[in-house]
């Protein structure tokens, strides 16, 4: 058996402490130090669009800063550009509209968890119609070109609109970057466009067209959804909360200073604040993940399945994670 020397005097301690901080200092080296919030790089990917003026107003604000949070943004004009930085690792936390939310957590399964919505809007994506266009009702949208970015839920809402009247735009749709809409609806490359704010107001005040119909009243209220790589929530449960609290204060910010928020981001996108204004009218601002928009993510992802887009559903029970909002809400007033 072996047998422990008794601990006698000062020194006898003294070596007992020496020898506990190098064992202490060994396992440290082995498993890495734990990196402060500040010391961490996180990389953040969102839209230059009206519907992520939350993540916009985090940053100009420094909402992020407050929360102790140094944090790189990276900016898309599309959700399948921000999901393409989540997939390929180079974003830890992305937006997205939900038909690309949907169709990321259905291919990727655990990789990437849904933990909020940080706003949406049932009328945010418009149809805007070329001012020659002789299109006077949705039916007319048969036989004419149409620019849309696919993939995105604006597509997601427009293939809904089309199941609804029995169409079938297949052929109509061309695959269209949503910074180039503008200058194809102009020029007559297209007959129509379908986008998401601010793209429709900015048409309609420069005179290229004028709206067709909105793609609401669809049983969808077009959430804009903030997904974070699993592995990264996984092992910084506490930044994921506190990004979550900075958005929380950006949307309480947005819905109390309007006319501010429109400056800047008019100032960022180079629109002029009544057309920002005007676009911000589509949308709601607050950061949760209430039933109404849980219950239009599920329609969303059904007929998605129907049409083939997705092979499964997601399953929402691991790719929906509330934990995090509801740790960042306990105890917190966005006026703080």
């Amino acid at each position: 058996m072996l047998k422990v020397k008794p601990i006698k005097t000062v020194r006898d301690v003294f070596i007992v402490a020496g020898v506990v901080a190098v064992i202490i200092v060994g396992i440290r080296f082995l498993l890495g130090t734990p990196q402060s919030q500040q010391q961490l790089k996180i990389n953040y990917a969102y839209q230059d669009r009206v519907a992520d003026a939350a993540s916009i107003i985090a940053f100009e604000k420094g909402f992020f800063q407050a929360e102790g949070l140094t944090i790189t943004p990276q900016i898309f004009s599309s959700g399948p550009e921000t999901t393409e930085a989540l997939i390929s690792g180079s974003a830890d936390f992305g937006t997205m509209g939900d038909t690309t939310a949907i169709i990321v957590t259905a291919q990727r399964g655990d990789s990437f968890k849904i933990i909020g919505s940080h706003g949406g809007g049932e009328h945010r994506h418009r149809i805007i119609v070329a001012n020659t266009s002789n299109i006077n009702e949705i039916n007319d949208l048969i036989g004419k070109r149409i620019g849309v970015k696919k993939g995105t839920s604006t597509h997601g809402g427009l293939m809904l609109l089309a199941n609804k009247h029995s169409l079938d735009l297949a052929d109509e749709i061309i695959d269209m970057a949503p910074s180039l809409q503008l200058t194809a609806l102009a020029a007559g490359e297209v007959d129509a466009i379908v986008a998401s704010e601010p793209t429709p107001s900015q048409a309609e005040a420069n005179g290229y067209g004028n709206e067709l119909a909105t793609l609401g009243e669809l049983n969808n209220t077009y959430p804009i959804f903030l997904v974070v790589n699993s592995n990264f929530a996984q092992q910084y449960p506490e930044i994921v909360v506190n990004v979550i609290r900075a958005l929380i204060k950006a949307e309480d910010y947005i819905n109390n200073h309007r006319d501010e928020v429109a400056e800047i981001q008019g100032n960022l996108t180079g629109l002029s604040p009544p057309i920002i204004k005007n676009a911000m009218k589509f949308h709601y601002y607050n950061f949760g993940l209430s039933q109404e928009t849980l219950t239009s993510l599920l329609s969303t992802a059904k007929f998605l399945q129907e049409l083939g887009r997705i092979e499964q559903l997601p399953n929402f029970d691991t790719a929906i994670d509330q934990s995090f909002l509801e740790t960042a809400l306990r105890g917190v007033s966005p006026n703080n």
